[in-house]
């Protein structure tokens, strides 16, 4: 077998393997997540969040077989500033970190409640060191 086969053969089955990882919930379920006490406005933003975001990303934002956690360092304010959270909810997403697939637009969801549902997911990041 060349070289350059067997760097293929090697390359399908490390990229197999992670997938396989993921698929497993090793970086799709978060335990003994810390929930911080919360202001008024991030228990505002948790009850919108569990309205609307909790059925694919869990309760306290650890992710489900639906949606990848927010309590990851991929989702962490240098790599996925508030915006993309805007934009997410607004336009959808196209899946680029997660085997998930994309993730549609969530209909009924406006500016402000955008706003208390990342500083909810915020506080719960800042809580278990994703800040």
């Amino acid at each position: 077998m060349n070289k350059t086969l067997l760097t293929l053969v090697c390359l399908a089955l490390v990229t197999s393997a992670v997938i396989w990882l993921l698929r497993q919930n090793g970086h799709t379920r978060i335990s003994n997540v810390v929930v911080p006490e919360l202001t008024g406005l991030q228990s505002q933003g948790q009850i919108l969040f569990e309205k609307n975001c909790a059925a694919c990303h869990g309760k306290n934002a650890v992710g489900t077989k639906s949606g990848p956690p927010f309590l990851h360092k991929i989702y962490e304010p240098n790599h996925h500033a508030d915006g993309a959270f805007y934009l997410a909810v607004k336009t959808g997403v196209r899946a680029h970190h997660w085997p998930f697939g994309n993730m549609s637009p969530v209909k009924g969801v406006g500016d402000a409640d955008i706003k208390l549902i990342v500083d909810y997911v915020r506080a719960l990041q800042k809580a278990n060191d994703i800040f």
